[in-house]
Parts: structure tokens; C-alpha cells; sequence
């Protein structure tokens, strides 16, 4: 039997060819993926929750935070019968370093807790006129998921207490770059105003680079009440002397009311 000899394909060598290299693209679509070669560093997670008592406003209004930052991780509701330092607990557990707390008293008010998990220190803030995103129907809009620049007022700076207010708000707020379930560019901006001694927050869409925008919603007020050196716990750092509870002052009302009615 004879063998049959195969037959090698004869490749031919070009010397001193250089490969076509491809331009940058100068620019590039909002709904192209990111690249996946790249280092996701700040691995920081919030972890957002709310206790027994909140009504369907306030439930609005957290889940409108909640499609805002894309970094969150959930919980159920927390029973009034617990502690707050069982939210350090959950934390460990869910890997979170910073914690929200909707707290709801009396159906009608509504606190929000800010705090680093859990060393601490925490914040405990009187949220006040709440207007969701489903109640403005605004014209702005923003892909979800974008990276939000955070901007300041001056007044941020001027007192210590509310240069620790804007390290932690911008820290719970700010979106880690390269996180898995967001998208690598800005197109919407968080505006933190100080007016009152309260905190002033506004949501708006970048519609283009020369600074024209439009607000998206939603709207809220921040009280400050308390600051505390630890995480739900621990001593008063600060006390807003202004704060009067949403109680007192509708006592004060209802009794400022019956005094001119009895007067006429």
C-alpha cells in the first residue's frame, strides 16, 4: 500500500507590514457597555431600610432613592420592637459600610438616619416637604443608574458640623466609579443648598455641557437634629438648638387657634 503524502499549505511571510491600528472614536453612545478591563475599587454599599409606622409618601420617597443609587442594598422593615444598633448587624452581614433609616412616627412624620456602619459617627435628620418624583411630573430625566455629581453650597464649609453633614452625605450618595450596575458618565446633579439651617435638596438633568438643566425630582428638606459619635449610638457630638418636633410645634398651633377663637 502506498502512503499519500499530505500536502502543507505553504503560508507566505510578509516582513515590514504594520498592522492597522484603529482611531479612537471621538465619541461614544450612551448605550454602548462599559469596558470590562477596568478596577473596581471603592467597593462602598448603602444599605437602605425603613421601620414599622412610614406611610405611602415617605415609602415614595425612599424607593425614589433608591432607583438613584444604584450602589443600595435592601432590607425588609424593621420592627419597632428592635434597637438601632441592629442595623450595624445587617450591615456586617450584607458587606454595607454606610446605613439609611426611614423612621416613621405617627404616620405623619418622618426621620431619615445617616450613619457610617459601624464605628459611626450618625446623623439624624427631621425630613420635611417631601414631593416625590410621580407627584412633580417634571420634565427632566436621567438613564438609571448614571454616576450623579454632587454639588455643595459655600455654607458647607464654614461650620464643623456641617463639614461632617457633607462628607457623610457625599459618601452615602456618590456612586463608586466602575460599579457593576452603573454607567460610566454624569448626566445628572445632586444640588445641596443650606437655607434656614435646613438642607435644601434638588435633583436635575445635565441637558448639555454650557450648564443648562432642568430638575428631575425628587424634592425634600433635611432638619438636622442630633449628630452622634457612633453608629445609632453613642454620645451627642451636636445639637441643632433651633429644632422644635413636629409635635410641639402643632401644639403650638392648635393652641396659638383656640386662643383667637376664644378672644372673638
Amino acid at each position: 500500500m502506498t502512503k499519500l503524502s499530505k500536502k502543507r499549505k505553504r503560508t507566505s511571510h510578509i516582513d515590514n507590514v504594520e498592522e492597522e491600528i484603529k482611531p479612537l472614536q471621538s465619541t461614544r453612545q450612551s448605550d454602548e457597555p462599559p469596558t470590562k478591563k477596568v478596577k473596581w475599587i471603592n467597593k462602598q454599599r448603602v444599605l437602605v431600610l425603613a421601620s414599622r409606622g412610614i406611610n405611602h409618601r415617605h415609602r415614595h420617597l425612599m424607593e425614589d432613592l433608591k432607583k438613584l443609587m444604584p450602589h443600595h442594598k435592601t432590607e425588609p422593615k424593621m420592627e419597632r420592637s428592635k434597637t438601632l444598633t441592629v442595623i450595624n448587624e445587617i450591615c456586617e452581614i450584607k458587606n454595607c459600610g454606610k446605613a439609611m433609616l426611614f423612621e416613621g412616627r405617627k404616620k405623619q412624620d418622618l426621620y431619615l438616619w445617616m450613619s457610617q456602619a459601624p464605628q459611626g459617627p450618625s446623623i439624624k435628620f427631621l425630613v420635611e416637604n417631601v414631593h416625590t418624583v410621580a407627584e412633580l411630573k417634571l420634565n427632566g430625566n436621567c438613564l438609571r443608574g448614571s454616576r450623579p455629581l454632587l454639588s455643595f453650597d459655600e455654607a458647607f464649609t464654614k461650620k464643623p458640623e456641617y463639614q461632617l453633614m457633607k462628607e457623610l452625605l457625599s459618601q452615602t450618595f456618590g456612586v463608586p466609579n466602575h460599579h457593576p450596575k452603573s454607567q460610566p458618565f454624569f448626566d445628572h446633579v445632586y444640588v445641596f443648598t443650606i437655607l434656614d439651617d435646613k438642607i435644601w435638596f434638588r435633583n436635575f438633568q445635565i441637558l448639555s455641557e454650557d450648564g443648562a438643566v432642568t430638575e428631575i425630582g425628587p424634592r425634600f428638606v433635611l432638619n438636622p437634629v442630633k449628630l452622634f459619635s457612633g453608629s445609632f449610638n453613642g454620645s451627642a457630638l451636636w445639637e441643632n438648638p433651633k429644632y422644635i418636633s413636629p409635635s410641639v410645634y402643632r401644639r403650638q398651633i392648635r393652641l396659638s387657634t383656640n386662643r383667637n377663637v376664644r378672644n372673638k
